[in-house]
């Protein structure tokens, strides 16, 4: 048998290799690419020598030894490849990932698996870039995992020059989002020609944003020595910031200068005001909780707004006294007694996501106090521990725990409140809502915000610190988390579960101080000198 016979007689192995690897290919991505054809077709046309070779020599060929046993050789590789495929094929299909990472930062976060999985219309998103990072593509492909609906494409710009001038493309490494009609940039990757990678927080703010029907107003009372809402110092531009990223239109609200509220106001925010409101000022704040609209009061310690008939309809008992951590928490973080680290969190769709090893950090805060209401539900949002009390001798340079003036702890640091609208408001409402004249032409305008007082139930969250929300502390731990799931909570209207915002990845960086960098420089050439050394008196003693 010449060597052409030799190669003729094996080669459908090859042919059947590449024809496999065409359908393999082919089950896993569901495209019939044209590489695939072409091994599909290489394949076959392989095959399909080797059996007119076999068939054109055939006389005795089954009955040879050296046939039964290639034969027998020949479906056992086949066989092998046939489970190898599969095998591939279904770890490609149903692939297991497990994140060993501290901060899960390979995982996405449960507000954006939420968000994913919920998407009911195709959403598409678009990467111009010449060069895709692969960090980028992953992540993409990970949000594409919870649902179908969810695409991306990578477009090259010098390529498809159409596309980018249709959307009006100005920098490379822009991000767009396609949601029906709606168009919206994400985030510019390249910035004075750094590159950073596309933020999990930014897509899903993005995505989040892109479904509305509406923008919800974020009315923030100002007036009354509130924190500014721009970044001068105490300001909250971190939280203001973080609010329009998710779709919110944020207002500064002077009650003095209009005397009304907007009607399309979602939400108003008390944080940090230091002096008394105007009775006419909390009149009108108790007319918009009356008629279904919601407030935050994140109020510190020792502070008095003139809110306590607003307080009692609610239930709300504030404590002057202010709260000390014995738990040594604070310390690990650097903080003092009087910064509470809070750990423990209610059953409630502002924090239900949140469990034991989330901080959140409250300097100078007071304790919030219910008492029982008809008609109101409060549920504790953030609970002290049994080591935390309430002190009364603010101006002792030692503290110390007296039980016969301080509190002990547990209690709750803040609380959420519903209650349902009232009748007589609704009647209120109805009589005063503008009816339209009968010859008048009514003509089209675009939906406004759902007003609060279409709401069938009031709300309120209260918070015995607002130093949380200024810049800088905003960022520390989950204390942002808190913040924007009230805000989102109070607005909505609706008893979603709401979830924590994706997480970035830590700065895990050592600083060492001059000594201790010596020291370590030193170890590392003592303790191997020291190895040494022993090696070589044990080498000379048993010589």
């Amino acid at each position: 048998m010449n060597q052409l016979q030799r190669i003729l007689r094996f080669l459908f192995i090859p042919g059947l290799i590449l024809a496999i690897a065409g359908i393999v290919a082919y089950l896993i991505t569901q495209v019939w690419s044209p590489l695939y054809i072409g091994l599909l077709v290489a394949g076959g046309v392989i095959v399909l020598i080797w059996l007119v070779f076999i068939f054109s020599t055939a006389q005795g060929f089954w009955r040879k030894r050296s046939t039964q046993i290639g034969t027998n050789a020949i479906v056992a590789t086949l066989a092998l490849i046939a489970i190898l495929g599969m095998v591939n094929f279904l770890a490609v299909r149903y692939s297991v990932r497990i994140d060993l990472s501290e901060n899960q930062l390979f995982t996405l976060s449960p507000q954006t698996q939420e968000l994913v999985r919920n998407l009911r219309q195709p959403l598409r998103v678009l990467l111009f870039d010449k060069e895709p990072n692969p960090s980028d593509r992953e992540l993409l492909q990970t949000y594409r995992r919870y649902n179908s609906n969810f695409t991306f494409e990578f477009v090259n710009p010098d390529v498809n020059p159409g596309l980018a001038e249709q959307l009006k493309v100005k920098a490379l490494g822009d991000v767009y989002l396609e949601y029906g009609s709606k168009r919206q940039l994400v985030q510019t990757l390249i910035n004075f020609g750094q590159r950073e990678p596309l933020s999990e927080i930014r897509l899903t703010n993005a995505i989040e944003k892109i479904q509305r029907d509406r923008i919800e107003t974020i009315s923030f009372l100002q007036g009354h020595g509130e924190h500014p809402l721009n970044n001068t110092e105490g300001g909250i531009s971190q939280a203001v910031t973080s609010l329009e990223e998710k779709g919110y239109k944020v207002e500064a609200l002077n009650l003095v200068e209009r005397s009304t509220i907007p009607e399309d106001t979602s939400a108003i925010v008390i944080a940090g005001a230091k002096r008394k409101l105007f009775p006419q000022e909390v009149k009108l704040l108790k007319d918009y909780s009356d008629r279904g609209g919601s407030i935050l009061l994140a109020i510190d310690p020792n502070i008095n707004l003139g809110l306590d008939s607003l307080l009692k309809e609610w239930g709300i008992q504030l404590d002057d006294r202010i709260i000390i951590d014995a738990s040594g928490k604070g310390n690990l973080l650097g903080y003092g007694p009087a910064t509470p680290v809070i750990t423990q969190y209610g059953d409630h769709p502002i924090t239900r996501d949140f469990d034991s090893q989330e901080f959140t950090i409250y300097p100078l805060a007071r304790s919030i106090g219910t008492v029982k209401v008809d008609g109101v539900t409060a549920v504790a949002l953030m609970i002290t521990d049994e080591q935390m009390w309430s002190e009364s001798d603010l101006e002792s340079e030692q503290v110390q725990f007296d039980p016969t003036k301080d509190v002990p702890g547990p209690f709750d640091l803040g609380v959420a409140f519903i209650r349902p609208v009232s009748k007589t408001a609704k009647k209120a409402e109805e009589k005063t809502t503008p009816q339209p004249s009968p010859n008048s032409v009514s003509q089209p305008k675009p939906t406004p915000s759902p007003s609060p007082l279409s709401k069938t139930e009031s709300r309120m969250v209260a918070i015995g610190n607002s130093t949380f929300i200024t810049n800088g502390w905003f960022e520390q731990q989950f204390n942002g988390d808190i913040f924007l799931n009230s805000v989102q909570w109070l607005a909505s209207g609706e008893e979603q579960p709401l979830s924590i915002r994706a997480k970035e990845p830590k700065n895990r960086r050592i600083t060492l101080t001059p000594l201790q960098a010596g020291t370590l420089g030193w170890m590392l050439v003592i303790v191997p000198l020291f190895g040494l050394i022993m090696a070589g008196v044990t080498w000379w003693r048993r010589r």
